[in-house]
């Protein structure tokens, strides 16, 4: 399961529209400013971007297609031969549309994830901290009570049930990923209700639903950003798991998972199976934790 990094717990409980800014730009510019200050995330930016768009549009322009088979060119080791740059499997596919192709299911499962992620545990966590009292516990101790379910188990079972679909592979991990959101959401919603803004609010009869939607979600999306940048690479990294252990997208359709399973059952003899998509798999991770890293030290105002 998806796990956010701790350090988000770090982050200040000031909401990130009223952070004090000393050079008077609005806290986004504030924000982004300092952002940039930050050589390892922008070049983590540009990786990262520059592997979107390869997994994208790459297989778009490339001659093979994930599936197609050179007989000519069984195993062959990465070069120039054939347009192979890769290589190629033991039936003669091209590994770089392959780790191309695994690329854009391995994000889509992270992005679409991550949203799903986001849209539960932040309409969870607003709920649960705005009304307090019977309705916060209760829904509190149902997050406790997710946290004690064996997560690969009920992953197994549904695979299991219902087959490896590749909504089926996005809707389980997105299960037990929101928990630690809700948490999160909820911490700081218990801090925003107490704000005058939102006494004003309460005091001239804006209903509960209005108050949550305008006033407390987007002073909470300096802290859902931060989540949603940890969250990715989390959920990016489950599904390869999932993947390894045959419970991901099946064949012919592939994914970094995927490729990696098979990699490492021939890395003795083609090594270049595992390597390709290992490296395109830690790029992606790597960078998606240091942009998360980046964008939790630019809204906290701790951090000078």
């Amino acid at each position: 399961m998806a796990t956010p990094n701790t350090e988000i717990a770090a982050v200040s409980q000031t909401p990130a529209s009223t952070q004090p800014d000393p050079s008077g730009d609005s806290p986004a510019r504030y924000a982004w400013r300092r952002f940039a200050q930050n050589r390892a995330a922008l070049v983590s930016c540009a990786i990262l971007g520059f592997i979107i768009i390869a997994c994208f549009l790459g297989p778009l322009v490339l001659p093979y297609g994930f599936e197609d088979t050179d007989w000519l060119a069984i195993s062959l080791p990465p070069g120039f031969a054939n347009m192979h740059w890769f290589g190629t499997d033991e039936l003669g596919r091209d590994l770089l549309v392959r780790t191309l192709i695994g690329g854009r299911i391995s994000l889509e499962v992270g992005l679409l994830g991550t949203a799903l992620t986001v849209v539960i545990g932040v309409a969870w966590g607003t709920i649960a901290g705005y009304a307090g009292g019977k309705v916060d516990a209760v829904m509190m101790r149902i997050v406790d009570m997710m946290y004690a379910i064996p997560y690969m188990l009920i992953a197994i079972l549904m695979m299991t049930l219902f087959g490896r679909a590749f909504y089926l592979v996005v809707l389980t991990i997105s299960l037990f990923s929101w928990i630690d959101m809700a948490r999160v959401v909820r911490g700081q919603t218990l801090t925003l209700k107490k704000r005058e803004f939102i006494d004003a609010a309460r005091a001239t009869g804006v209903p509960a639903g209005i108050i949550i939607w305008r006033h407390i979600v987007p002073n909470l999306l300096g802290v859902v950003i931060i989540y949603a940048t940890v969250t990715v690479p989390g959920i990016i990294l489950t599904e390869s798991v999932l993947s390894f252990l045959g419970l991901g997208v099946q064949e012919p359709m592939t994914s970094w998972g995927v490729l990696i399973a098979d990699g490492t059952s021939k890395m003795e003899v083609r090594p270049w199976l595992l390597a390709f998509p290992g490296v395109f798999l830690v790029a992606t991770l790597y960078c998606t934790n240091y942009i998360g890293d980046a964008l939790r030290d630019a809204f906290d105002p701790k951090v000078q």
